[in-house]
Order: C-alpha cells, then sequence, then structure tokens
C-alpha cells in the first residue's frame, strides 16, 4: 500500500483537464455559434442555430464550410464533429468538396450520419463505398464522429472507434454517378437531407495534417 499516493497522484493526472485537452491539441475550431465562414446551397431553411449547434432539418440541402481556415481547401487533415441524430434521421459530412448551388454534391466523399433512418447505411459509412451497419451511437445522444485523410488513406471514427480504414487505389472507376467520389483537396459541407430528419453538429474543428 506505500505506493498508492503515487498511483492515485497518477490516475488524477490522466483524469484532469490538461491532459484531455491533448487530445485537441492543434485543432481549429470551424463553428463559432452562427453561420459565419458557411454557405448554404439549398434552402436556406434547412439549417438554424439551436443551442449553440447547427440544427439540420428540411428539404435536401448542404451547408459548406467557406471560412479562412486553409482558405478552405484542405487535403491532408483529421477532421472531428460532435453529432446527435433525432429518430430516422439521415444526414452526412462531406469532405473534399466543392461548393455547388444545388443538388447533391458531386465532388468529394459523404461520411454518413444516420442510426435508425430506412438506409442501412448508417452513421460513418463511406458512403457507397465502405458501409457499416452498426456503429457505436445512439440517437438521441451526442457523439464524436472524426474523419483522418493522409495520401489516400482514409479513416473514419465513431466515438472513438475505427468503423472504416480505407486506402483509395491509385486507378479505379466509379459507378455512373459517383465519379466525383475520389480523393483531390476541398471544404466540408453538412447535409440536410429532408424534412423527416433532424440532426445536429456542433465542435466543429479541424487540425491539417500538412507535413
Amino acid at each position: 500500500m506505500k505506493h498508492l499516493p503515487a498511483i492515485l497522484a497518477c490516475l488524477v493526472l490522466f483524469a484532469s483537464p490538461a491532459f484531455a485537452a491533448d487530445d485537441e491539441a492543434g485543432f481549429i475550431s470551424l463553428f463559432d455559434g452562427t453561420m459565419n465562414g458557411w454557405k448554404i446551397s439549398g434552402p436556406a431553411s434547412s439549417f438554424s442555430i439551436e443551442d449553440g449547434a447547427i440544427k439540420a432539418n428540411g428539404p435536401c440541402a448542404h451547408l459548406f464550410y467557406d471560412g479562412d481556415v486553409e482558405d478552405h481547401d484542405f487535403t491532408n487533415f483529421h477532421y472531428k464533429a460532435d453529432v446527435l441524430t433525432k429518430p430516422n434521421a439521415n444526414g452526412g459530412l462531406y469532405f473534399h468538396t466543392k461548393f455547388q448551388e444545388s443538388g447533391w454534391p458531386r465532388q468529394g466523399y459523404e461520411a454518413q450520419v444516420n442510426k435508425s433512418h430506412r438506409d442501412p447505411k448508417r452513421t460513418g459509412s463511406l458512403y457507397a463505398v465502405v458501409n457499416v451497419a452498426d456503429p457505436p451511437c445512439e440517437d438521441n445522444e451526442w457523439y464524436t464522429q472524426e474523419i483522418i485523410v493522409k495520401g489516400k488513406h482514409i479513416v473514419i471514427k465513431v466515438n472513438g472507434k475505427v468503423v472504416v480504414d480505407y486506402t483509395e487505389p491509385e486507378t479505379f472507376e466509379r459507378d455512373k454517378g459517383w465519379e466525383g467520389r475520389r480523393l483531390s483537396s476541398g471544404t466540408f459541407a453538412i447535409q440536410a437531407h429532408d424534412p423527416g430528419s433532424v440532426v445536429y453538429v456542433k465542435n466543429i474543428r479541424v487540425k491539417p495534417l500538412n507535413d
């Protein structure tokens, strides 16, 4: 028992906020609680701010990051967002995409947001490329979704668990209509899928991986 004080001291250190903050070192916020730095494609009514979070609910629309960080053009990065889905919600977090005036984004990948919607591609799926059936999250509870891109490698995490680990081939063909699902560079976007879907997103941050 003589080592108990030292053991307790270590436990306090690892549980302290300062130690936990190390996980966030180098991350830059993309969301200040307002729509500043974001641009809507589609009906503006599909996005609003509620209790410090972006609420996506309404006809199909997409909210693109259009701010100053990296001049909204990211190649290699570690992206994090806290997400909450209501039952039967569908949404998505796009990356390596570009702003377009309407329609589903044609460029870049979508990290799916969906715990209980009829679409079987669930939260964390690299949509239509690597699909996840049972993600470690629940409706009505906040969870953290991460996207890490380095070179041709994509990792998606849900609540710290890797659900997708995908390396894009050097040469490949996508099915018709999905030709733009490939790595290049670009911005991020949040999807409002339909009027019956309610998704909240907050604490949106990114760490550029330029080295």
